[in-house]
């Protein structure tokens, strides 16, 4: 339909436009003022028919076709002149203007909206009955829905209309006719790109997306979409009885901005009824070739028996179960060894979906496999939970590749893996046990094949040596972790036949060299890992001996400190007791020399000799006071190397 101007208002003759009153009440009523009568198409006409020039543009406005679609409203001199405007919607005297024209002119407007929207349903009622009238007279319907799309595309003011019918899977359809190439037929296209056309397909209900460059369900397309334009999206369903058949896509970019309700609900009635002419033309066309297409469904079913037979007389011996799928994932042959794995007869089984065979809790992943195949993809060694017929639960290796066979799409194979992956979850777990185990090691492990390279290096191994795991793995030799020519002399001694017998060593003093260059003591213990008569890697754990050395010394000097302690408690108990001793001889003798030398004169020849032995005793009396106040032990050299122990340094811190 013409496009036309609904917040625009024709206002003649040109003095009218000129009025103060006239601008106030346009403006309130926000309608733009144009002038003149041109191509372009109005809803709402003011015309000042006060003056001659007035009646003369009234006389003139009613004589072009589009007048009698306009709601006009006149500005009369009064009510009595008024009654010549038969056809005009509102009427308002010049004395009323500046209160009444605002009104006036928004009844007109509402009027013109109304009768606007009559029209365009209208002309909607009239488009379709001109669609379903074609739709059932034509012969020719790819040229039809090429038409169709086309009128569509000029009737909605859009860029493009497309009709797109879906294959069964979903994951691809065929552009069977588009508004802008008459040429295009049956071009695939993969419903990923069209996310819009995906969600129709999924729900069966409309899609009406306005700025599609930011809308989120083109998130993943959202740059294609801008680089070609397009602002506004309507896809509509093209179903029968709920089933979705194909999409109509219909694309703006510019024009009439977004698709308004009466426009999508006229889409959705011309997607129906397109798709009732799709299911009608295939209809036809089946009735039509019926009986050639039943001789060649039974040539092709002839054929396809035979090619199944030779392929059944292959598999029927082989150790791993074997399905033929049609493109629906339907069985159409299935071998002994699939149905004694899975439980079943093949004729349970035969002409069903292959769930039925593997009840499979990975239905999706099955179908995926399906899908893959009909695209011409291989896929290899996918595993699947199935259950059997009998309850037991299986992990299913499951190839599948494709075999253009007539109506079968694909072959599938099936092996038992069940056990050996419940064994290698068991080896995974053990792996894993072992690891926690090695890393939980106050002691370093460092294992290495026989180039050297470290293959195992755990977390005691990196708070010794300084490296990370990754760091030892990649970048250092385990060679470099003994002093220069160790590692040979390490190994020499790992194979011979000492220190626990041929690849063992018990336990070993040794230094390793750290990160930074430093030696660090430790006690080793090492072995060789063989197959058979073969070296494969040796093995060496290692404890820091740092702490204990450090505790070594300590005992030592406590020990040194403790000898030298009882040694001077001994000296200290001798000296005491020696003293005791001594003390009361001399005593005695230092008595009698003193009575003596009073008794005898000094001239007499006894006397030197006996003050000889009183002065001596005296002296053995202070080396007796000397003995007895000894509290260490302190020596000095004597005859020779002979030591003896030194009183006035043992004694001298009482003085």
């Amino acid at each position: 339909m013409p496009h036309v101007t609904p917040n625009s208002v024709l206002v003649i003759p040109a003095s009218a436009q000129a009025r103060a009153d006239v601008r106030a009440a346009l403006a309130e009523a926000r309608l733009e003022m144009v002038s003149g009568l041109g191509a372009e198409r109005f809803e709402l006409a003011l015309v000042d028919v006060t003056t001659p020039a007035g009646k003369a543009a009234f006389t003139e406005l009613f004589s072009t076709p589009m007048a009698h679609k306009m709601s006009v409203v006149a500005i009369v001199e009064s009510l009595e002149t008024s009654t010549d405007m038969v056809r005009v919607a509102e009427v308002v005297t010049d004395a009323a203007v500046g209160h009444e024209l605002k009104a006036r002119l928004l009844r007109a407007k509402a009027r013109a909206a109304m009768n606007r929207e009559l029209q365009e349903r209208q002309h909607d009622q009239e488009v379709l009955l001109d669609l379903t009238a074609r739709y059932a007279e034509t012969t020719d319907v790819e040229a039809l829905l090429h038409a169709v799309t086309r009128r569509l595309a000029e009737e909605m003011e859009i860029d493009r209309a497309a009709l797109v019918v879906i294959d069964e899977l979903q994951d691809a359809g065929f552009i069977v006719a588009a508004s802008d190439d008459a040429a295009l037929k049956e071009l695939r296209i993969e419903l990923r790109r069209y996310p819009e056309i995906r969600e129709v397909a999924r729900t069966g209900k409309p899609v009406i997306v306005e700025d599609a460059p930011s809308h989120p369900l083109l998130t993943s397309v959202k740059e294609s979409v801008a680089a070609r334009g397009i602002q506004n999206l309507a896809a509509l369903p093209l179903a029968i009885g709920g089933k979705v058949l194909g999409v109509l896509l219909l694309r703006r970019s510019s024009g009439r901005g977004a698709f308004r309700p009466r426009e999508i609900d006229f889409l959705a009635t011309v997607a129906h009824a397109t798709a009732i002419a799709l299911r009608n033309a295939r209809l036809m066309d089946s009735l039509r070739g019926q009986s050639a297409r039943d001789k060649t469904a039974r040539i092709a079913a002839e054929e396809q028996a035979k090619a199944l037979r030779r392929f059944e007389a292959y598999f029927e011996d082989l150790s791993d179960g074997v399905a033929i799928l049609d493109r629906r994932a339907q069985v159409i042959s299935v071998n002994r060894a699939a149905c004694e794995l899975m439980e079943v007869n093949a004729d349970e089984v035969t002409g069903r979906h292959i769930n039925v065979l593997t009840n499979s809790a990975d239905d999706d992943v099955l179908l995926d496999l399906v899908r893959a195949a009909s695209r011409g993809e291989v896929r290899r060694l996918v595993d699947v939970q199935a259950t059997t017929s009998g309850g037991k639960r299986l992990t299913l290796s499951v190839s599948i590749a494709p075999l253009n066979e007539g109506d079968a799409v694909a072959i599938m194979t099936m092996r038992d893996v069940t056990r050996p992956r419940q064994m290698a979850d068991e080896l995974r777990h053990t792996k894993d046990f072992l690891e926690r185990l090695i890393d939980s090691s106050v002691d370093a492990i460092i294992a290495a094949d026989m180039k050297g390279r470290i293959i195992l290096f755990n977390k005691a191994a990196e708070a010794i040596c300084g490296w990370t795991a990754d760091e030892a793995k990649a970048l250092v030799n385990v060679r470099q972790l003994y002093p220069e020519g160790q590692a040979r002399l390490v190994m020499d001694t790992l194979r011979s036949n000492e220190n626990g017998g041929a690849g063992r060593l018990l336990s070993a003093r040794q230094d390793i060299i750290n990160r930074s260059g430093e030696r660090i003591p430790v006690s080793m213990t090492a072995t060789i890992l063989y197959e058979g008569a073969k070296e494969l890697a040796t093995v060496g754990i290692f404890t820091d001996l740092r702490d204990r050395l450090r505790l070594e010394r300590r005992l030592s000097d406590t020990e040194s400190r403790l000898i030298e302690s009882q040694k001077t408690a001994v000296l200290v108990a001798l000296a005491g007791t020696t003293a005791h001793e001594l003390n009361q001889p001399l005593t005695s003798v230092m008595g009698y020399a003193e009575l003596l030398k009073r008794k005898m004169r000094e001239d007499d020849p006894s006397w030197r000799a006996i003050d000889i032995i009183h002065r001596e005793a005296e002296r053995m009396a202070e080396i007796v006071r000397k003995i007895g106040k000894i509290t260490r032990y302190e020596t000095k050299a004597y005859i020779g190397d002979q030591q003896i122990v030194d009183l006035d340094k043992a004694t001298a811190h009482e003085d």
